[in-house]
């Protein structure tokens, strides 16, 4: 793990639509910082500097983001609608 994630939450689309090991592998991507589609640049910059991590993936068709908070309290996984 390359940052604290904090507490993780799903969003309810998020755990009606992904199973759980869909989401559990996404969130171990995101923690070893494999950012997907996301800004390689910005996620540097954000680890670096303390900014929110985004990561940006698809699973089946589907935008996935998982978003760190810049203080590192929690972890979000969200479709970007339910942004």
């Amino acid at each position: 793990m390359k940052f604290p994630m904090g507490q993780v939450l799903r969003t309810a689309g998020v755990s009606r639509l992904l199973t759980g090991a869909e989401a559990t592998a996404l969130l171990d991507r995101h923690a070893k910082g494999d950012w997907g589609d996301a800004d390689l640049v910005a996620n540097t910059m954000a680890l670096r500097d303390g900014g929110d991590l985004l990561s940006v993936y698809e699973v089946r068709g589907l935008a996935v983001w998982i978003i760190t908070e810049a203080n590192r309290s929690a972890t979000t996984v969200l479709f970007p609608e339910e942004r």
